[in-house]
């Protein structure tokens, strides 16, 4: 694999010989907060999340730059929370170094219930659970997307904040994020700080800072570069724009390519590829990862692929008979089904069964009927309990 250099990457130096002109700090200057500034005037604990990518690469030094400046003698750290099987490789190795260059600890976190794979092979099972029951009216698919993040809230925000929140009983407590409103609409309102309950306790408040909310991207490539460290492989190397997942259910199709490029990841990709040929769901929702490198999947894996898009075709035209006020609302019916509605239903469920592969209940009129009735009947009681 040819390298692609970017010519203003200097080689790592010691961090005794970094230096930072004040120029350079009125122009990397953090966004501040009053309840920030408080917190840190008592030497409240800071820990900086990081990814392995550039936006918390450069956090990491601002941060350490700003808390020396300001006398900061609270305890500092970098918090990294591993994915697992669909990290990149060179993520963990970033930060070790990134930490030894700083002299901070670097805590590592991880779900235990297992990694992002695991998440959404276990969230597939359940909702094949859940369509076998008719607790949901379609099927749901096993990956997270842009409306549900639980890969970011379960998988890092609320790893890192049980960490945090075990170290620290009491006492304010700041967490610093790389994110700037630069890198999408949501993010642009995006305040420098907020209260942040999954880090409050009782008897202490917890803290989300975004030191570098208001900095375009050249200024985090520059202030890298300023601190002479070089950034990720990812970027490197296979050209991609951004580090997160090696495969992200958001990121673009040139992203995904560049993550196939990197033999580390061919193992996690073959898997992911296993998924969308079982569940009859692309990764994203107008692509098949399958799609994305198929040099890197064999004849047998490239047949089922095709024949699971056929499978999904087969779902997804089924489900869309479903009439709208069958489906249900946060979870459950809003009305019964009359006894043809039932059946149409009953036949849409058998032709979904069977393009899918799975065994599920309540495959004829009468059953479909019952469950509705049934569910119907638990909400009332749950509404007047």
């Amino acid at each position: 694999m040819e390298q692609i250099e970017l010519p203003w990457l200097a080689p790592a130096v010691s961090p005794a010989s970094l230096t930072v002109s004040t120029a350079a700090c009125e122009r990397f200057a953090v966004a501040h907060d009053p309840q920030i500034d408080i917190a840190l005037m008592g030497h409240a604990p800071v820990y900086v999340g990081i990814s392995g990518g550039k936006d918390s690469q450069a956090l990491a030094y601002r941060i350490q730059a700003h808390l020396d400046t300001n006398g900061h003698a609270g305890s500092r750290a970098l918090i990294h929370s591993d994915l697992g099987r669909i990290e990149w490789r060179d993520s963990l190795a970033v930060c070790e170094r990134l930490a030894e260059r700083l002299g901070w600890e670097l805590m590592v976190v991880r779900r235990a219930a297992g990694d992002m794979m695991d998440r959404w092979l276990a969230r597939w099972e359940a909702n094949v659970g859940r369509y076998a029951a008719l607790s949901c009216v379609k099927l749901i698919m096993p990956w997270s997307s842009a409306s549900q993040r639980f890969c970011t809230s379960e998988l890092k925000s609320s790893v890192i904040a049980r960490a945090i929140r075990a170290r620290h009983p009491t006492g304010a407590v700041i967490s610093a994020v790389g994110i700037r409103r630069e890198e999408s609409t949501a993010r642009a309102r995006t305040p420098a700080a907020k209260r942040d309950e999954r880090l409050t306790r009782a008897r202490g408040i917890g803290l989300t800072w975004n030191p570098l909310i208001h900095w375009p991207r050249s200024d985090v490539l520059d202030y890298i570069r300023s601190r002479g460290d070089i950034l990720h492989a990812a970027y490197r190397i296979y050209g991609s724009s951004r580090v997160s997942c090696a495969f992200c259910v958001l990121a673009s199709q040139a992203d995904l390519l560049a993550a196939t490029r990197c033999d580390d990841n061919a193992a996690i990709y073959r898997e992911i590829v296993e998924l969308e040929i079982r569940s009859t769901f692309s990764f994203q929702s107008k692509r098949w990862l399958g799609d994305v490198a198929p040099s890197l999947l064999d004849a047998p894996t490239l047949a089922a692929l095709a024949e699971a898009k056929e499978r999904a075709m087969q779902r997804q035209a089924a489900e869309a008979e479903i009439p709208a006020h069958l489906l249900y609302e946060a979870g459950w019916p809003v009305c019964m089904p009359t006894p043809a509605e039932a059946r149409h239903l009953a036949s849409v469920r058998q032709r979904v069964v069977e393009a899918v592969g799975i065994a599920a209940d309540c495959l004829d009129g009468e059953a479909v009927g019952a469950r509705y009735a049934a569910l119907i009947q638990q909400q009332r009681h749950r509404r007047q309990a």
